[in-house]
């Protein structure tokens, strides 16, 4: 992943994050990958309550593929990123990675496929127009 960073959220990793040995749990880097994402749709605009509530959709991790480079441990500063974006009409799928800026360690890479589905049928649905249009801005 040589690609420049598209969205970045800073993580701290805490006491939660880790197992007995101060090294972060595998399932933590997920939440931190996941903050992200909802941190770049709420610097697009979107607010994920608000999609729900407007257009009657949810976002759900459809496919989700994870490679572990090197661990974090407790009290590092890492970045999440975001390094390509692309949607499809009822899916976007991201390219993201976990480095940590102090030794430029790339930490995690992952490739995650979030579905669009109806928010009562959690059947998959097109992702709502005014909604791709506050995404193409992105």
């Amino acid at each position: 992943m040589n690609l420049p960073a598209v969205f970045s959220w800073p993580v701290r990793v805490y006491w939660e994050d880790t197992d007995a040995g101060g090294v972060v749990y595998h399932a933590a880097y997920l939440r931190f990958l996941e903050r992200a994402r909802t941190e770049w749709l709420r610097a697009c605009g979107v607010e994920q309550a608000r999609v729900r509530a407007e257009h009657g959709v949810l976002f759900v991790v459809a496919d989700l593929s994870v490679k572990f480079h090197a661990p974090a441990r407790l009290d590092d500063e890492l970045q999440a990123q975001i390094t390509a974006f692309t949607r499809r009409s009822a899916s976007m799928r991201f390219a993201q990675c976990i480095l940590r800026p102090a030794d430029g360690a790339v930490l995690v890479e992952a490739d995650v496929r979030a579905a669009c589905i109806d928010a009562t049928g959690f059947k998959p649905r097109r992702i709502p127009d005014p909604l791709l249009t506050e995404l193409v801005h992105a």
